[in-house]
């Protein structure tokens, strides 16, 4: 069984990974590349966020009687993020190597600071919160 904190935490990870690599290759001009591990990006980060939001978020927050509190900041980034996210998309399209560049540094030092919150204390406190935890993971993994 995998617990809340060692799947979200890969799955951050992994996007981590991603994301780079399609930095790397605007940085390079490789646009196809770029275009490509921009979208994989994309699509994982933003489906991290719904696991939370409709899932994680609102379970944790049965649990505790929470509402105002970790959760909430983190959909506040989480809509920072997508802002940012659609930014990152314009300069993609356009080929703006400056633009995407500024704009990832912005987005990687907001995905870290954010990370390390759910890191060490949000997801944590999940795992000690939600009583199916493994059960939430395992739907997780087949989505």
């Amino acid at each position: 069984m995998t617990s809340i904190p060692d799947y979200m935490t890969r799955k951050h990870r992994e996007c981590d990974d991603v994301f780079s690599i399609a930095e790397s290759k605007v940085a390079d001009g490789n646009w196809p590349i770029a275009s490509e591990k921009w979208q994989a990006f994309k699509h994982e980060l933003l489906n991290h966020f719904e696991q939370e939001e409709e899932v994680l978020f609102p379970t944790f927050e049965q649990a505790t009687g929470m509402t105002g509190g970790p959760t909430q900041v983190m959909r506040m980034e989480h809509q920072q993020m997508r802002a940012l996210v659609e930014d990152l998309d314009t300069a993609m399209a356009a080929k703006d190597t400056d633009a995407y560049l500024g704009l990832s540094e912005t987005l990687m030092v907001m995905m870290q600071q954010h990370n390390m919150k759910e890191e060490m204390m949000l997801y944590p406190m999940m795992e000690q919160n939600i009583a199916n935890g493994e059960q939430i993971i395992e739907q997780f993994q087949m989505s």
